[in-house]
């Protein structure tokens, strides 16, 4: 049992605000808090520890940051003597404390697992038993890695994997790059505004120009065809991603980029009437072509019937018919 500490005013030029020992904010949102505060006062004092001539936060970064920002000179305060807990048990107070009053955000369960293991050295097995399901999170290893993983990242990519609400299998994609690539990612995905399955498909694209490549992925999102699709601001984000997602596609499967240039070529030179459309078959899979077409009138039907009975004595359109197709791949779609 944690004795009743009296509570005490405390000056806060006396609290050493850049110790963040028992700290865990990330992007804290103190909007509520401060309006709180401003209503009806402080509810709960913050908890700090001696330290020297000065006072260690405990509990209440997020309070005392209020206060400050207030004006004012002092702040309520339960406070414990130097010695009188280990630092891993004012470690856990705080931890029960906060969990109590708000959630944490999915930065802040990471940088709270990162300390028990990595400051306090407890236990990945303990930390999994008994933390997770605290943070509510399922006990298994394999989340606890990857919120581990989120730890270490740069603040700017936490950033993003908190407005975005990334999902947990791509925060293990952007795990598995170095920080220099994450970074030169962070400028593409960041200005297409990605929902989940488009970044899971860029992630994945990189991944596989870079391997297939053996260059970094820096490299690839530093390409000017990518980098001039960013600057063109006349572009919605969605236009922007689908083209972006087109020089990926023709990076990763060269083959098919080349296939469908000369496609495009041939299209262009049979001169098809603008009711009339030819597609080739996905990925080349297959040797069959589609023509589409739409008339309003008997008159405008009978004009493409004969246009497309012409376009058997076409040099291009014979090429069209005889294409040369690629072996499937072990991937599934022979594109090299």
């Amino acid at each position: 049992m944690i004795a009743m500490k009296p509570i005490q005013k405390i000056p806060l030029q006396q609290i050493d605000l850049s110790d963040e020992t028992f700290s865990v904010n990330f992007m804290p949102d103190l909007r509520r808090l401060r309006s709180s505060v401003e209503e009806i006062g402080l509810i709960q004092p913050v908890l700090l520890r001696e330290k020297g001539d000065q006072y260690q936060i405990v509990c209440g970064f997020r309070r005392i940051s209020v206060t400050k920002e207030m004006g004012k000179s002092e702040i309520e305060s339960k406070v414990f003597e130097e010695k009188e807990m280990d630092e891993f048990q004012l470690f856990s107070l705080s931890l029960h404390e906060n969990l109590t009053t708000r959630e944490f955000n999915a930065v802040e369960k990471a940088v709270a697992l990162d300390k028990l293991i990595h400051c306090f050295q407890i236990d990945p097995i303990i930390v999994v038993k008994t933390y997770l399901p605290l943070f509510s999170l399922e006990p298994n290893e394999k989340i606890l890695n990857t919120y581990l993983s989120l730890a270490r990242m740069e603040d700017e990519i936490k950033t993003y994997v908190l407005k975005e609400e990334v999902s947990r299998s791509n925060i293990r994609r952007l795990s598995t790059l170095t920080p220099v690539d994450r970074t030169a990612i962070l400028s593409l995905i960041s200005s297409l505004k990605l929902g989940e399955n488009r970044l899971k498909e860029v992630l994945t694209l990189l991944e596989e120009i870079s391997r297939r490549n053996q260059c970094r992925e820096k490299d690839i999102v530093q390409r000017s065809d990518i980098q001039d699709v960013l600057s063109q601001k006349e572009l919605t984000p969605s236009q922007k991603t689908e083209r972006v997602k087109k020089v990926l596609l023709n990076l990763r499967y060269p083959k098919m980029h080349h296939m469908e240039k000369e496609f495009e070529k041939k299209r262009k030179a049979l001169n098809l009437p603008h009711p009339i459309s030819l597609y080739h078959s996905p990925f080349f899979e297959g040797r069959e072509l589609r023509v589409e077409f739409q008339f309003a009138t008997m008159e405008e039907y009978q004009a493409i019937l004969n246009f497309l009975s012409l376009l058997a004595e076409k040099k291009e359109f014979q090429e069209m018919i005889r294409p040369l197709t690629l072996p499937l791949s072990p991937e599934g779609r022979g594109m090299g």
